[in-house]
């Protein structure tokens, strides 16, 4: 057996190779995309948090926010694993992007796609899909982030429908929303989700203000004072908080792609400046230390990658678990914000600066590892699994 064949540092493991023709072809759309047109808003919508509604509906124009859905409502056929490389792409430019995706396409057009009536799919999803629509998924509750089975947020029959009361925390794209996917418990105590729209009474929504993370993805708080909605906004599917987890998954099995693109953007920030910054006469990246760093980047990213695309496959055969997914968002997460601190260290003081991108990568994914599922609740279920003992 021979070992010569040729090894690229960018993709150690040859991903790429493992790749459909499809699937290449939507990651190189996404990524001219995303660089092109996109980029350039970024420092600008990072520092003061001026561009999110406009990145969004630029994002729409490539009518993916619908992923593996998206080919019914006037996109691309979007394998699972497209869905990963477009999340990688996406996040490689800042997390903030990533998470426009997944509450658009993974969290709000899931609901209506799995639990909705066709009448609602027909009015909402091919418009959502564009990026024409703006939907939020109201789940996170102020006292229930982890526990969220506690919830809160209750829907009272009416004569004529629902009667909301409640409020919601954390939720993404709330000050742009046109609807709401609210998740309320009903008279008979399940959960159930609705399809509130922002010009209903009684609805208020403020903006999450002086973030220092996550600055182009708007939150939101969600209030609801009698917000009195008909029979039809009742997803008449949606039954109990596993119709929320199920949307949660997929959201999660996006963002291990997404996390590992900002680790990548942080290597490759970093390769490029040790190789020119001198130090004691001699480029940094001359020295083992800097080396040892660096060859830890590239072994975590490259097996996180193969990681997820294995998911990714098992995805197209549904042969994907719940605690394949929640492995995978702990190991990408955790993997990504330790080779950010990394790479930041590596650029000593001028890590700090917005010109290298690293630290607001690093502060984005200070977010990333603790939404939709913290990084100490992934390793609970995991536990749970190992042991049939719940620790929570």
């Amino acid at each position: 057996m021979k070992f010569n064949a040729s090894f690229d540092s960018m993709d150690p493991l040859k991903l790429q190779a493992s790749l459909r023709t499809d699937e290449v072809n939507i990651q190189q759309q996404v990524r001219d995309f995303a660089n092109k047109e996109l980029k350039p808003l970024i420092q600008d919508g990072f520092f003061n948090e001026n561009q999110g509604v406009n990145l969004l509906h630029r994002l729409g124009e490539l009518k993916i926010f619908g992923g593996e859905l998206a080919a019914n409502y006037g996109g691309p056929v979007i394998s699972p694993v497209a869905y990963g490389l477009i999340a990688y792409e996406l996040e490689k430019i800042d997390s903030g992007l990533r998470t426009v995706m997944s509450v658009m396409g993974s969290l709000a057009m899931k609901s209506i796609a799995l639990f909705g009536s066709a009448e609602q799919k027909t009015k909402y999803l091919e418009l959502l899909n564009a990026g024409k629509l703006v939907a939020s998924f109201a789940l996170t509750e102020p006292e229930h982030g982890s526990d969220i089975a506690g919830l809160e947020t209750t829907a009272k029959k009416t004569t004529n429908g629902y009667l909301i009361n409640g409020s919601k925390r954390w939720i993404g794209l709330a000050p742009y929303a046109d609807i709401i996917i609210t998740w309320a418990r009903c008279d008979d105590n399940i959960v159930r989700a609705f399809i509130v729209e922002k010009s209903l009474p009684g609805l208020s929504i403020t903006p999450i203000s002086n973030k220092i993370s996550l600055r182009v993805a708007v939150q939101g708080e969600i209030h609801y004072n009698n917000v009195g909605v008909d029979e039809s906004s009742l997803l008449p599917l949606s039954n109990g908080l596993s119709s929320a987890f199920s949307c949660l998954n997929y959201a999660r099995y996006g963002i291990a792609w997404g996390a590992l693109g900002a680790a990548q953007a942080c290597f490759e920030e970093a390769l490029n400046y040790v190789k020119t910054r001198k130090a004691f006469g001699v480029p940094l990246a001359a020295k083992q230390l800097i080396q040892e760093k660096l060859a830890k980047m590239q072994i975590e990213i490259a097996i996180g990658l193969n990681a997820c695309l294995q998911v990714g496959r098992l995805l197209e055969t549904n042969q994907a678990s719940f605690y394949m997914i929640n492995l995978l968002k702990y190991n990408s997460t955790v993997k990504a914000l330790e080779i950010a601190r990394s790479a930041r260290d590596m650029l000593g003081g001028n890590g700090i600066l917005e010109d290298n991108n690293i630290m607001r990568h690093m502060v984005n994914l200070e977010s990333v590892v603790t939404y939709e599922g913290t990084r100490d609740i992934h390793l609970l279920t995991l536990g749970r699994e190992l042991t049939s003992f719940s620790a929570f």
